[in-house]
């Protein structure tokens, strides 16, 4: 995302969206009752009868956001709210949506910038850092590639290796289906970094068999006690790929989450669901505040978004952290299993 135009003393900021995951971001950072202005396309009906046709102008509108919706296959955003500013055969107040995708350019007004606001407009509009994970054994592999959100699952890939007979030749031709997988990928994606993790020593001799120099110099490597999904989440937090991560937000995520679960493993400074959550918020005794994606959807549905708007307020004028987690990883799920709202503390309240 690019930012075109910011002055947060008036609360205004001017945004370029250039992929997909600025949508992710955007459905977090819109909230109702903020001032949108882009362009939109409204229809016209010119003539009448069999004559009539249908035309497409295209207007640039004000609208006051009452509903933000992320499209299901994650290509747009729509933000529907009523009119506060438009050509004049728009009348003020009634009704439209302005549709956001890749290379939209909107203006975006709040009546305030909390921190963590700002904070996620800043990471958005970072120089994206593609990794490309491979997690393997002599039986299957996994990959994925990171986003600034997190992570995407790009294939998962089966041999035919028996569990109880190690079959050298299947075995090398599988490794070679491993291999053209990285290279097509590397070629698609151009990561800065790839990092191929395993159980044993199957990431050894799996690079003895990369022959590309472009390949082999981006190389890490990692252990993984398994090749699965919650492997991934595994993988981001070894302590060797601390230097190579530290711009992956899913590693960040998951971190935050771990810290939590130690807290409420040693019953000590957590507290989770709605109810224990907003009873320390009202203390002002959150430190880290923690909350899900779709929980934050459920709420905005449920008409229920303003109560979480101003406890997420308050812990950032008490110098809290807030983090948005994504559902749809490992660490968002956990969450999402505590209530979808959780906090690490300063001090417990009885």
């Amino acid at each position: 995302m690019d930012i075109l135009t910011r002055d947060f003393k008036k609360g205004f900021v001017k945004l370029k969206i250039n992929d997909l995951d600025d949508l992710w971001y955007l459905s977090h950072l819109i909230d109702p009752g903020d001032l949108v202005r882009g362009k939109t396309t409204r229809k016209i009906k010119i003539g009448e009868g069999d004559n009539a046709t249908v035309t497409k102008k295209t207007l640039t509108l004000s609208i006051e956001a009452e509903t933000i919706e992320l499209g299901s296959a994650g290509t747009t955003l729509r933000v529907n709210g009523k009119v506060k500013e438009g050509p004049e055969d728009v009348p003020k107040g009634s009704y439209h949506t302005i549709t956001l995708e890749e290379g939209s350019e909107f203006a975006l007004e709040k009546v305030q910038w909390l921190a963590y606001q700002k904070k996620k407009l800043e990471e958005a509009a970072e120089k994206k850092y593609n990794y490309l994970l491979c997690l393997c054994d002599r039986e299957e592999a996994i990959f994925a590639l990171t986003k600034k959100f997190g992570y995407e699952i790009l294939v998962k890939i089966t041999g035919e290796v028996a569990k109880k007979f190690r079959n050298v030749d299947v075995l090398k031709d599988f490794y070679q289906e491993i291999i053209k997988a990285i290279d097509i990928y590397n070629g698609r994606y151009n990561p800065e970094r790839i990092i191929i993790a395993s159980p044993a020593f199957y990431k050894e001799d799996l690079v003895k068999k990369i022959t590309s120099g472009d390949i082999k110099k981006k190389i890490v490597l990692a252990t993984s006690s398994s090749v699965d999904e919650r492997a991934i989440d595994e993988v981001f937090k070894r302590p060797e790929l601390a230097h190579v991560l530290k711009t992956s937000r899913a590693r960040e995520e998951q971190l935050f989450v771990d810290d939590l679960l130690q807290e409420i493993n040693k019953n000590q400074l957590a507290v989770y669901g709605k109810e224990q959550v907003m009873k320390s918020i009202t203390a002002g005794a959150v430190r880290i505040l923690l909350i899900t994606d779709k929980y934050i959807q459920q709420q905005r549905e449920k008409g229920n978004y303003q109560a979480i708007d101003e406890a997420m307020k308050k812990v950032d004028h008490l110098q809290g952290e807030i983090h948005i987690l994504n559902s749809a990883l490992e660490s968002g799920k956990i969450v999402d299993g505590l209530g979808g709202i959780a906090a690490v503390v300063r001090y417990k309240i009885e």
